[in-house]
């Protein structure tokens, strides 16, 4: 990997993941990969390149991606960006100022370490970090 940042995936939350799955796997033919859980949702992860798009269905009512859809609907989540060092990127948003919704690295979806920067800091957009 580059120490360039590089998009890592596109989080899109959907109410019904079978119906969402059908346009990837049907119209596009992309083979999805085995559902898993995390953070209140059930993710299928979608390969298109280097980078992959993740369709992220609630598992409960009260859970994060339920509370977005009942604010926004379905669409666009999080972006998430895959840096070199994730605990210097963080360690430099906390340098600049920029407000964290996780001020450590966590366990995301596929084992890989995590932490998500508040919208309010990114003009709206809920970013993602991971290595």
């Amino acid at each position: 990997m580059t120490d360039r940042p590089r998009i890592a995936h596109v989080g899109i939350a959907v109410p019904d993941l079978d119906a969402a799955l059908a346009f990837y796997r049907d119209v596009l033919g992309v083979v999805p990969s085995p559902p898993e859980d995390a953070d209140g949702a059930t993710i299928v992860s979608l390969p298109f390149g280097e980078s992959d798009v993740e369709l992220l269905a609630p598992r409960a009512p009260d859970g994060p991606i339920a509370r977005f859809l009942a604010r926004r609907g379905p669409g666009i989540h999080h972006i998430c960006y895959r840096v070199a060092d994730l605990d210097a990127a963080l360690a430099a948003c906390r340098r600049a100022g920029y407000r964290l919704i996780d001020d450590a690295p966590r366990t995301g979806a596929g084992a890989r370490r995590i932490a998500f920067v508040h919208p309010k800091a990114t003009e709206g957009i809920l970013l993602e970090l991971t290595e």
